[in-house]
């Protein structure tokens, strides 16, 4: 019997690629964020829009293709229920044009793209690699951020041009920060839900890296939310190890802040003005709060289906109180000084209350409570099936496979609806968020016989029989 010869890196790493190529085209969403924007206050598609469509084609061929059913009845449920509510604001819409414009939107980043990364995704490893992917994204634009911030070619910030925002340009301030963000993230995901030395240091020194790039975004709502997200990642991990990350990560601030100096003195303005909310806020709270305001009176006014999709600007007038500035500030980053109009009340909840109404809000937030709870429960499930012996289990003491996975999408998912009370969709970093609840959909409603780690037998097996062939 005559026996296999032995791989060479390039038999590995080809077969790597071919056993990944479903989800290379979400990877490629992905990479492609790290590209430059112009920088523009009108918004609009950019490049890794026209993947995310790319990539919900490649899963209508591939479903053909295989002949697959194309999603589980809970998974259509939890999917397709937003587009009930989507779809009478775009019909209620003052403009209709703008409201075809929004219904495209809306349809790209919570139905169509997550579907298709759903589908794509496989297994365990599919998923690892988009955390990786999320991971390497997040270092490229924290390092392009660290350099605005030393070099004086940010974002302008407080009359000097120090923001750090990446790529993304001083329209899309929250763009570098929601990337970085997702990066720590995933980074402490990895680190808290691997067994693999070698692996668990890489993650962690990733997420140290990423905490300098997401300090200097200086935006509140991204720290606030990294803050949550990974406080709980660390109580669903383990309270020893919870409470060696927390030294870990205190040890680090302590050294960059307090040792180094590391921006203290914008930074500590900034951290202080998250609780002034009442005593002498700064206009940017005092915006947001009009903001909320304003739509909350825009609700009342239209309590079922609210005033249509992209009608918040339209309304925002006759609703916000004298408190609300004409616009914000916009210079650096190679932009000149000009004023953005404030065309969102910068809430999720409130946005979609405002020209959804009841109907849009319980349809799309529903469904991202019912991921939340879906999520945990996958969670829960590979610890209990390691320890029943239902799987190759770990030790005593050992994480359970797969825990890495739900870690990612337990964190990508409290991060979200954590900043979505700071945030809401637009910019070009938007794309980002279709993927991530394409991430955190595939965990929360797989199929728990697909989820399996089977990463003892391939991609090795499969490249020793193709040279055994040849």
């Amino acid at each position: 019997m005559s026996q296999a010869p032995p791989l060479t890196p390039l038999d590995t790493v080809t077969a790597a690629l071919r056993r990944a190529l479903p989800v290379l085209p979400v990877v490629a969403v992905i990479a492609l964020l790290g590209l430059p924007f112009t920088p523009s206050g009108e918004g609009g598609a950019n490049i890794a829009d026209a993947m995310s469509g790319l990539v919900v084609l490649c899963c209508a061929v591939r479903l053909v293709r295989t002949r697959r059913r194309p999603l589980s009845t809970t998974a259509a449920l939890v999917l397709g229920l937003p587009v009930i509510g989507i779809s009478v604001a775009a019909a209620g819409a003052a403009d209709p044009g703008a409201g075809i414009t929004g219904l495209t939107r809306y349809l790209q980043i919570f139905v169509l793209v997550p579907a298709a990364v759903l589908l794509l995704v496989r297994d365990r490893r599919d998923l690892r690699l988009l955390a990786w992917s999320f991971v390497a994204l997040a270092l490229w634009q924290g390092a392009v951020g660290v350099r605005q911030y030393v070099t004086g070619t940010g974002a302008s910030y407080q009359g000097e041009e120090v923001r750090a925002v990446g790529t993304f340009g001083p329209t899309d301030v929250m763009g570098m920060a929601t990337v970085v963000a997702f990066g720590v993230v995933c980074a402490v995901a990895l680190a808290l839900g691997s067994d693999e030395a070698r692996r668990r240091a890489v993650a962690v020194v990733c997420a140290l890296a990423l905490l300098p790039p997401l300090a200097l975004s200086f935006s509140r709502g991204a720290w606030i939310a990294t803050a949550v997200a990974c406080g709980a990642q660390l109580v669903l991990a383990g309270l020893r190890r919870a409470v060696r990350t927390v030294a870990v990560l205190a040890a680090a601030g302590v050294i960059l802040v307090g040792g180094l100096g590391f921006g203290s003195a914008m930074l500590q303005e900034r951290v202080t003005s998250i609780t002034q909310v009442a005593d002498a806020p700064d206009q940017s709270v005092t915006d947001r709060y009009t903001m909320w305001a304003a739509a909350t009176d825009m609700w009342r006014e239209h309590p079922l289906t609210g005033v249509g999709l992209k009608g918040f600007p339209e309304y925002r007038d006759s609703h916000a109180s004298l408190a609300l500035s004409s616009g914000s500030d916009i210079a650096g980053a190679g932009a000149a000084f000009h004023k953005q109009a404030l065309l969102s009340p910068h809430n999720m909840y409130l946005l979609v209350l405002s020209e959804q109404g009841l109907v849009g809000l319980l349809a799309l937030a529903g469904g991202w409570l019912v991921l939340l709870a879906g999520a945990l429960r996958g969670l829960f499930r590979v610890r209990r099936a390691a320890r029943d012996g239902a799987e190759s289990g770990p030790a005593e003491g050992r994480t359970p496979p797969g825990t890495d996975c739900g870690l990612v999408a337990c964190g990508l998912l409290v991060w979200q609806l954590v900043d979505f009370v700071y945030a809401d969709i637009g910019g070009p970093s938007t794309v980002l968020t279709a993927v991530v609840f394409g991430v955190i959909g595939w965990w929360a409603l797989m199929d728990p016989s697909a989820a399996a780690d089977t990463e003892a037998s391939a991609p090795t097996a499969a490249v020793r029989e193709e040279a055994a062939a040849r």
